[in-house]
């Protein structure tokens, strides 16, 4: 077994985002929801499921939404069980495998008629990608020293960002010219696209279950370890009242998630309904943002050395906020609106890996040094996160609902970055956070 700190288990650790980060951009950002619009598509915009006829954009969303829930339940009882029999990477090689068979499943989405199906595996799928990250971010502390976790942290997403363009750009090509892979049936092309995800988050992710430790703490299962986990989350619940600082940062966390997971997942839905931008050009704002993303990971992750991970997570929050302020001001009369929306784009690529990776490696160095339940906690990170995504859509489904507009939603969000720079400012300096 490798120890700590070691290079090449640092290495296939990381190596863990260029396997699954195609995931969230190929299905859930770019190219499954044009898919799935274009053949959920009806006169009056309702589809029937389950007896009931739904608008289909709401019924995706609602599909995500559920997955979201049922994540942010089941990752406390999963990761405090995993914490007690030590095996996290059994758990992480379920959810994995999981998420990438469901993925390949959506090849058989065809339609309105198989629109069940295409709902289950989507919902599997994105309960397979967050579960999995609940382990993944939980081997961060036992991986990589304090002081290496920044650059850790930074690597995974820089590996998640250059993995996912690579095949994103490959799998556009394939889309929006299918006669050159000799596919007659345009519909074909994505569903192909769908089937590499999988295929390319099971295979990669191979290095990483090679490397990773299997039972760390040497722990040994009991025949009550389902209850012992419960037990284990109960005394980390009694924990973090006598950790005021861990919680300020879990508030401050909470309240910029919602708006950087609401942005992300609605960006373009926003560009698109909002300001009247066509698809290509929505294609082109995504690969800006991942591209940035990894030089943002990269620089941010200087900048947190020498002025701190406190400082710097108030650049990147400011950042956001401004930039969801921007969004919020642009028209789409205005004849400078594509111009001004890849501005916007480009500074929020360049905060989104950097926020992301420093969140992780903040809230890894705030953990108690003398705990061995790092899943258990991290637990608490994913559902948070989890928790923030499902509120931050409810307010702006229901702002939206209300004005008929997503521009009062999106200055929702603005402010929600606003208070949450408020409540990190209160944060004190630890050993390792600064």
């Amino acid at each position: 077994m490798l120890e700590k700190g070691n290079k090449k288990l640092i290495e296939s650790w990381a190596f863990y985002d260029w396997a699954n980060s195609v995931y969230p951009l190929v299905i859930s950002t770019a190219i499954f929801p044009i898919y799935y619009e274009s053949v959920t598509q009806t006169d009056s915009g309702l589809v029937p499921f389950l007896g009931f006829e739904i608008n289909n954009t709401s019924l995706y969303t609602y599909a995500l939404s559920f997955s979201f829930l049922i994540v942010a339940i089941i990752s406390p009882v999963l990761s405090g069980i995993a914490d007690v029999v030590g095996n996290k990477k059994s758990y992480m090689k379920f959810f994995c495998y999981l998420g990438s068979l469901s993925v390949m499943a959506l090849f058989f989405f065809e339609g309105i008629e198989t629109l069940w199906l295409g709902l289950t595996f989507v919902i599997l799928a994105s309960i397979g990608f967050w579960g999995s990250m609940v382990f993944y971010n939980a081997y961060l502390p036992q991986i990589a020293y304090g002081d290496q976790q920044d650059a850790v942290s930074a690597k995974g997403f820089m590996y998640g960002y250059a993995g996912s363009v690579i095949l994103l750009i490959f799998n556009l090509s394939m889309v929006m010219k299918p006669e050159l892979y000799g596919l007659e049936d345009p519909n074909l092309a994505p569903r192909i696209s769908f089937l590499m995800v999988g295929v390319w988050w099971m295979g990669f992710a191979q290095y990483t279950f090679k490397y990773l430790p299997y039972n760390t703490y040497n722990r040994k299962p009991k025949k009550d370890y389902i209850f012992k986990g419960f037990l284990e989350l109960k005394k980390v619940l009694l924990e973090l009242r006598d950790l005021p600082i861990l919680l300020n940062f879990l508030i401050s966390f909470f309240l910029y998630s919602i708006g950087v997971q609401s942005v992300i997942l609605l960006a373009t839905v926003y560009g698109s309904t909002e300001l009247g931008l066509p698809t290509s050009n929505l294609i082109i704002a995504i690969i800006v943002i991942q591209i940035l993303g990894i030089l943002g990971a990269y620089v941010f992750s200087r900048m947190s050395k020498k002025i701190g991970n406190i400082t710097t997570l108030k650049i990147t929050i400011i950042i956001w906020a401004l930039a969801s302020l921007s969004g919020y001001l642009l028209d789409r009369d205005d004849p400078n609106v594509q111009i001004k929306f890849y501005l916007i784009s480009a500074f929020i690529g360049l905060v989104l890996g950097a926020i992301q990776t420093l969140s992780r490696s903040t809230y890894s160095k705030l953990l108690p040094e003398d705990t061995e339940d790092h899943t258990t906690y991290f637990s608490f990170y994913d559902v948070t996160e989890k928790l923030a995504i499902v509120w931050g859509t409810f307010i702006f489904g229901i702002a939206v609902a209300i004005t008929g507009s997503m521009k009062l939603s999106i200055l929702l969000l603005s402010l929600f970055f606003f208070v949450s720079f408020v409540v990190i400012s209160f944060m004190k300096k630890t050993k390792y956070v600064n």
